[in-house]
């Protein structure tokens, strides 16, 4: 019991001190609205997480201590996933947008500000298109983002790294080859390269979406000469980008489109193998693995299928119908039984047409 009331006494202690780097003119409003968010009272949240936003916008940037614009923004992000949370996307938008627009608007920002800003430019991205904004719309917010990680990344390094003698400003820069600042992971210069990438995808545009997935896998699975080791989270976001490749491939031009997307889909299975193998138990991460793989395996059916090898197909579409199973993927799952019907017409279709061949012969 003791040890009961001591570690709840240490939680709440952990809870309310957090909000000591705040001003005392907001600190209220925010613990309350914290608070009434994790009781999910999300109307009360609201209103203490607003006004607490309001207030924070009157005070003077020096009662925030160091990198000022991390807390601002702080706030409105709050107020939006509530906004968010409670069927409200349209206001929780505005607050989005708000937030950026202030952080545009400065100079001088720190890198964590500047990357606070790319994360928020990416939550709109990703919103515009949940809530069916024009595509414009989207391609504006992914645009920026991208843009602006690029720029802390490039401004980070060595001159002598960044200006290659006989390249010119147009010289595509590997991201892989340059050193990233601490502050920046390599998840976060890679997923609104990756957004951006699967907007040009959606949106019939594959050589863009192509050099931009290509720039984040080059990111997050070193080349086998390297001595950085990827995570497992990172081995399966690269084979899940991987898996995208394979699928671009097919809106090439023929005949080496099929060949090209069966080699990106073998290397994506091939990338979920060394991923499982290294987390040895560990479950962080490994989800994005096994969801990828039910799409690899269906993939590479697909393929198969195409190229007329139906034995082979339908052994991997029944993989891809067991990992659906076994991981509730309901889509999946469908997908899978339904291609294998398929298959299996055709190869009904192909014996009866093998037998009237062999009756005419005879």
């Amino acid at each position: 019991m003791a040890l009961g009331v001591g570690s709840t006494a240490y939680g709440l202690y952990q809870f309310y001190s957090i909000f000591t780097m705040w001003p005392e003119e907001v600190r209220g409003d925010l613990r309350a609205g914290i608070k009434a968010k994790h009781q999910n009272d999300l109307n009360l949240s609201e209103r203490y997480l607003r006004r607490a936003w309001e207030t924070a916008q009157t005070l003077p940037l020096v009662r925030f201590s160091a990198e000022p614009h991390l807390k601002l923004s702080g706030i409105a992000i709050a107020l939006a996933e509530v906004l968010e949370a409670n069927d409200r996307p349209q206001p929780a938008y505005e607050v989005y947008s708000g937030a950026l627009s202030q952080l545009q608007n400065v100079q001088g920002l720190s890198g964590r500000e500047r990357m606070r800003a790319v994360s928020i430019a990416a939550k709109l991205g990703e919103m515009a298109e949940v809530y069916q904004q024009p595509p414009e719309e989207e391609e504006r917010w992914l645009t920026w983002a991208v843009e602006e990680v690029l720029h802390i990344v490039r401004e980070g390094q060595p001159r002598e790294t960044v200006n290659v003698e006989g390249a010119s400003a147009d010289t595509p820069m590997m991201l892989a080859e340059l050193d990233l600042p601490v502050w920046v992971s390599k998840s976060d210069v890679g997923a609104p390269l990756e957004a951006l990438g699967k907007f040009y995808a959606r949106e019939g545009k594959p050589e863009y979406a192509t050099a931009l997935y290509l720039q984040a896998t080059s990111l997050l699975i070193p080349p086998p000469a390297s001595k950085r080791q990827a995570s497992t989270e990172e081995l399966c976001r690269g084979a899940q980008l991987m898996n995208n490749l394979s699928d671009l491939m097919l809106q090439g031009p023929p005949p080496d489109n099929q060949r090209n997307a069966e080699k990106w889909a073998r290397q994506s299975l091939s990338i979920i193998e060394k991923a499982k193998a290294s987390a040895k138990g560990n479950v962080d991460g490994i989800d994005i693995c096994e969801h990828t793989l039910a799409a690899v395996l269906f993939n590479l059916g697909s393929l198969l299928e195409m190229a007329g090898d139906y034995k082979q197909s339908a052994g991997l579409y029944k993989a891809s119908l067991d990992q659906s199973n076994r991981i509730g993927m309901r889509e999946g799952t469908m997908q899978a039984r339904f291609a294998l019907r398929r298959i299996e017409r055709a190869v009904n279709k192909q014996s009866a047409a093998t037998s009237s061949s062999t009756t005419e012969a005879a």
